[in-house]
């Protein structure tokens, strides 16, 4: 249990100190920071373990735009549930009403 713990810990701490709880250009920035990082570490480990990976594919795709999507789609999606809930509930008691009498 402390292993685990002392592991969430960290990981939180690292991200923290990474800047990716804080806005979204310091968000930017360390993304680019781990792709700057990443594929250097990657083939260093895949040369010390002898192992051979496919090529990483080239995407042009925004994780932020896809991202900011996401929050909107969530967000818009709870604004309007309060009323959904409501309306929900109307169409329920009318239908339950023609079903007694």
């Amino acid at each position: 249990f402390l292993v685990k713990g002392g592991l969430v810990g960290g990981a939180v701490y690292v991200v923290y100190e990474q800047g990716l709880l804080s806005g979204s250009d310091q968000g930017a920035e360390a993304l680019q920071k781990a792709q700057a990082a990443l594929p250097p570490a990657v083939e260093e480990w895949t040369r010390y373990f002898g192992w051979q990976l496919p090529a990483i594919p080239k995407t042009e795709f925004s994780i932020a735009s896809s991202w900011n999507t996401g929050v909107e789609t969530v967000i818009g999606a709870l604004s309007v549930a309060p009323t959904r809930a409501c309306e929900y509930t109307q169409h329920s008691w009318k239908y339950l009403k023609g079903l007694i009498k």
